[in-house]
């Protein structure tokens, strides 16, 4: 015993070994991207690639391009100087500072657009405690951002209690891309879970009418449903009534992102092992005492990547609301083109680069968050 006492205590004091060079960039490098003759050939090609991109690239995006100035002339001249129509240097920036504010707010009112901001700040001001694992009062925060908030944003935007009205159609730009996506993935989440409880259940009736729902929405584009939504549904409304456009919108994307959500939980339900419901049966929980406090958090952690697959394509989807009149983000873009004082060749592929820029912000932005969720909820192997 006492020999096997010296050993422990001889290892627990003998020197920690020194650190490797895996962890110094060099390390890196050798690790992902000269491992094997496989990866260094990629990855020679994959530089090659670079020089042969990158220069041009930059060229156009920054050091030829235009980024200030009151008209197309501004974008029109050559790298040796001069005017010329068919020989434009680099991207129109000057396009996109001039036209920036638009593209945000749309035509909504200069005047009232401090509403607008007021309500983007709320939003950010609820949203990221929300995203934040540690911070406390989760239930307040969740009944603020998903109850108080969307109310309170609704008579800021719209109008109402004293605020002038400022109708839907003059919404656009990147305030109706957040404000659909928002809405869609607010509503689209709990009722996808509801329709895949609904879709596993053991009621006859409450599963037709979920796989019936499901199928028949996953089974049509996004763009039927919106079309749908705005020139069939008046047909069917008595006569003298209306819905605003907008809310058609909202309902019809809201509607076609439960559809895939619900697929997409349903998928992860099937992936609790039985036992599991075997042992809450055992505990004397009942049905939705199961679902909300065994299942669920674990089927919805095996499901994220999906989640937030979802969520990124219904962000993506809110440009094809062009369909029924309204101008999202890419909408009020595209609206610009035909603006004679910025009419050049260069224009809209200098429009379309800031409106992907601006996606891939949000996109990319969701997908790391999804990623740190990952390894944050990752503890099942860690012991």
């Amino acid at each position: 015993m006492a020999q096997n006492v010296t050993y422990v205590r001889q290892e627990m004091l003998a020197p920690l070994p020194a650190p490797t060079s895996e962890g110094s960039v060099g390390g890196w490098i050798k690790k992902n991207l000269l491992a094997t003759p496989k990866d260094i050939i990629l990855t020679l090609i994959g530089l090659a690639v670079l020089v042969l991109i990158l220069p041009g690239s930059l060229n156009f995006l920054f050091f030829d391009a235009a980024w200030f100035g009151a008209d197309r002339s501004v974008c029109a001249t050559l790298a040796q100087g001069g005017i010329q129509p068919d020989g434009w240097k680099g991207a129109c920036w000057a396009f996109v500072e001039s036209r920036f504010s638009q593209f945000i707010f749309g035509r909504y009112p200069l005047e009232e657009r401090w509403r607008v901001i007021l309500v983007g700040l709320m939003f950010v001001a609820l949203l990221v405690p929300m995203l934040i694992p540690k911070a406390p009062r989760k239930g307040l925060n969740a009944l603020l951002l998903f109850v108080i908030f969307p109310v309170v944003a609704f008579f800021l935007l719209h109008g109402g209690f004293g605020l002038s009205e400022v109708e839907t159609p003059l919404w656009g730009g990147l305030m109706v891309t957040l404000i659909l996506s928002f809405v869609g993935i607010a509503v689209s989440l709990p009722l996808g879970i509801l329709l895949a409880l609904g879709r596993r259940s053991d009621m006859p009736v409450i599963k037709m009418i979920c796989v019936v729902f499901i199928e028949v929405v996953r089974g049509v584009p996004l763009i039927t449903v919106l079309f749908m939504a705005n020139v069939m549904l008046p047909l069917f409304m008595p006569t003298g009534w209306t819905i605003d456009n907008f809310l058609r919108a909202l309902v019809g994307v809201s509607l076609f992102a439960s559809a895939y959500m619900a697929e997409v939980v349903r998928g992860g339900l099937q992936a609790i092992p039985k036992g599991q419901y075997e042992g809450a049966d055992s505990l004397g929980l009942s049905y939705w005492q199961k679902v909300r406090l065994i299942i669920l958090p674990q089927a919805i952690k095996l499901v994220i990547p999906g989640i937030v697959n979802t969520f990124i394509g219904l962000f993506k989807d809110t440009s094809l609301v062009s369909i029924i009149g309204m101008f999202d983000l890419l909408g009020i873009v595209r609206l610009n083109f035909t603006d004679a004082t910025w009419a050049t060749p260069v224009t809209p592929l200098t429009g379309l680069i800031f409106a992907g820029f601006v996606f891939w912000i949000f996109c990319f932005g969701m997908s790391r968050y999804s990623a740190f969720m990952e390894r944050h909820l990752d503890t099942g192997h860690k012991h």
